[in-house]
């Protein structure tokens, strides 16, 4: 009931959102619906059946990145101070986004379902009923255990995803915390924060600088031992910190193993094409080891991405940068885990149809109109996810940006910055994305 009373008081865009994620999901459940109707209509050939069921793993991937995306996104489950007093702390918010996610996942499934059966001819009353029967193997009736299991996929792995990028990551080490620092409250002890007479002690106020990279945690309690040790020497000295957080603008740390895997994809994809592969229209004739190395390049795409994106952002701090030059690079280093991610994904999937469609002729007449159907949920659903990550980059960056104006920032060079990250991470991206294609399809000797 607080998910749905939640749903209905979101803005326009939220909303959208959320339909976007029932559309996803809807064309999931029908590409899932015509691979188990082609099985029945055809239980002659179970090879071609698996392998329609295996490549609808694409799109359910794409439509469960999207929806934990969005989930990411929603403004009305965001932790707020006060809501834990109510009952609304991390842990009951993070529920209310999973059932949003699953309601929102249900509703496009329902649909999806309703839509195949009008096409196929199941169901009457619409004026396309029966438009597709030959497509969708009209004829035997769908098992009811079969068809909700199917249905049923993208909710519950959605749900799965939501709850686990979700989960209150800090509960933990507070519990934590407080059962190392009970024992030294009952004998006594005086804590790590505390001056001997009791009252906390003050904590150096952190500069601008380490403010901007993240390091006022580490120095402000740092400096608040020294001080606690510094008014009575004779005053046992507490323990060091240790547990220092990291720099928001600290480098991510997958970008060595990401070139090592897209090295090692690129390779095993041009051993498998040496001597000249010719994939089938359906995509049913793919070679196991270029399937795999085309798999092993996305990965590897996508876990370079927060690291390339930090990279941009230091170079674009390089050489006496000016005031668009250092506001744009701090923005890419302290978000490059959040854009990078979605920006190497689209990267991926953008050399993948580079590579199908300009090097293999597969376009969207060769594939068909469910083979269309999957490459479009698949594109959508990352350039969805991609638009998704710079809406939640804004909501983060919001208060930063009205200080800005506050202290006399032009509007303008606002506007610069932002357009200076896009044109840079276009860049660098562009010709890495039409790079990895081109290596990925090549045939040596050709």
């Amino acid at each position: 009931m607080l998910a749905l009373r939640l749903g209905r008081r979101s803005g326009a865009a939220v909303q959208l959102r959320r339909l976007m994620v029932a559309a996803a999901s809807g064309g999931t459940g029908f590409l899932l619906l015509s691979s188990l109707a082609h099985a029945l209509a055809h239980p002659e050939a179970p090879g071609d059946a698996s392998v329609r069921l295996a490549w609808c793993a694409a799109p359910l991937a794409a439509t469960v990145y999207l929806a934990v995306a969005v989930a990411r996104t929603d403004p009305g489950t965001r932790p707020r101070p006060g809501l834990s007093a109510i009952g609304l702390g991390p842990g009951r918010l993070m529920a209310v986004s999973v059932v949003t996610t699953a309601l929102s996942c249900l509703l496009g499934s329902a649909l999806g379902l309703l839509f195949f059966l009008h096409l196929r001819g199941d169901l009457t009353g619409m004026p396309f009923d029966g438009g597709a029967a030959a497509l969708l193997s009209a004829g035997p009736p769908l098992p009811l255990p079969a068809t909700l299991t199917l249905l049923a996929l993208v909710p519950l792995i959605a749900s799965v995803a939501t709850a686990s990028a979700l989960r209150p990551r800090e509960a933990g080490g507070l519990r934590a915390s407080a059962r190392r620092r009970m024992p030294d409250a009952r004998r006594g002890k005086p804590r790590a924060d505390s001056s001997p007479s009791g009252s906390p002690a003050p904590a150096a106020s952190p500069s601008p600088a380490s403010v901007l990279d993240g390091e006022a945690a580490a120095t402000g309690g740092v400096t608040a031992v020294a001080v606690a040790a510094d008014q009575d020497e004779d005053a046992p000295v507490p323990a060091p910190v240790t547990d220092v957080p990291a720099p928001l603008t600290a480098a991510p740390d997958g970008l060595p193993w990401g070139v090592a895997i897209l090295v090692a994809g690129l390779g095993v994809a041009t051993y498998a094409n040496r001597t000249g592969v010719a994939l089938s229209p359906d995509l049913a004739t793919v070679p196991g080891g270029l399937l795999a190395g085309w798999a092993l390049a996305a990965l590897g795409l996508a876990l370079i991405g927060p690291g390339l994106t930090h990279l941009c952002g230091r170079l674009l701090q390089a050489a006496r940068p000016g005031a668009v030059r250092l506001l744009a690079g701090r923005v890419l280093m302290a978000e490059a885990s959040r854009v990078g991610r979605p920006l190497g994904v689209v990267a991926a999937v953008a050399a993948l149809a580079y590579a199908l469609i300009l090097r293999y002729g597969l376009g969207g007449a060769v594939l068909g109109p469910l083979g269309a159907l999957g490459a479009v949920l698949v594109a959508g659903c990352t350039a969805a996810t991609l638009a998704a990550a710079a809406i939640e980059v804004r909501q983060i960056r919001a208060d930063t940006m009205l200080a800005l104006l506050r202290v006399g920032a032009p509007a303008t060079t606002l506007r610069a910055c932002a357009a200076l990250r896009g044109g840079v991470l276009l860049a660098v991206f562009g010709p890495l994305t039409v790079a990895v294609a081109e290596l990925a399809s090549l045939t040596p000797g050709s």
